[in-house]
């Protein structure tokens, strides 16, 4: 990174574990400035203690329209110009079951989360990148975005309207100075199992059900690789798997 130019600042949704958290060091020790947003502000509050001046610690919920709306005006100046977006919050919480196994409302909360927080937060900011004619928005989808499977109705299709929302917004802002990117990684152990499946060894069994799993570094690895890439170059979807798949 040119040492003459500001480090540009990145802001992580679901920052304070798994994947989220691994994006956010790796970009730390990379020497961007780093916004991580997530509802877990005692989570939020250990990592900026361990990364440094670089990183903001940022409560929010993106399924709060208000919150979301004003998220640049909740920020200390030095961190107001957001380059990037890293749209990473997201559950499965309850899945992993038949769809009349769950409620409406279990199913529309991951919905809310994956699909809506996502909207939400790129329209917050859009418009700045655009003032700036400068910008990049990365999205995390999954390989369910491509493959479906049975019981994961909710999550499934959360993961396939990320996956229209990103070929669109690359439509709608070609040629304008704004990147989109989508990653799509396929199993990656993390806590994310046992929040959805609220069970240690449910979970551990889950990610043991693969010959092979990613690590959430494996995700991280592969958001920077996009977003350093020259700025005539977009990576629009980069599929990431185990070798074992």
């Amino acid at each position: 990174m040119n040492k003459e130019q500001p480090s540009p600042i990145v802001l992580v949704s679901g920052a304070s574990s798994g994947i989220g958290e691994a994006i956010c060091r790796l970009l730390i020790e990379q020497d961007y400035r780093v916004v991580g947003a997530a509802r877990n502000e005692s989570r939020l509050r250990q990592l900026a203690a361990g990364l440094g001046e670089g990183f903001y610690p940022l409560v929010l919920d993106v399924t709060d329209g208000a919150a979301v709306a004003g998220v640049q005006q909740a920020l200390p100046r030095e961190f107001h110009d957001i380059e990037v977006l890293v749209n990473n919050a997201g559950h499965d919480t309850g899945g992993r079951r038949l769809f009349d196994e769950g409620s409406a409302e279990q199913w529309c909360d991951i919905i809310e989360t994956n699909v809506q927080g996502t909207i939400r937060l790129t329209r917050a900011l859009i418009e700045s990148m655009l003032a700036r004619d400068s910008g990049h928005i990365v999205n995390l989808g999954s390989i369910a975005g491509l493959k479906p499977y049975a019981t994961g109705t909710a999550y499934v299709s959360s993961k396939y309207a990320v996956h229209g929302f990103s070929e669109s917004l690359r439509l709608d802002y070609a040629g304008r100075g704004i990147r989109v990117t989508e990653i799509m990684p396929g199993p990656v152990r993390t806590g994310f199992a046992q929040q959805r499946l609220g069970d240690a060894q449910q979970a551990r069994d889950f990610y043991d059900s693969f010959a092979q799993c990613l690590r959430p570094e494996d995700v991280a690895n592969s958001v920077l690789y996009a977003i350093q890439q020259p700025k005539h170059v977009e990576i629009a979807q980069l599929v990431v798997l185990p070798v074992s798949q």
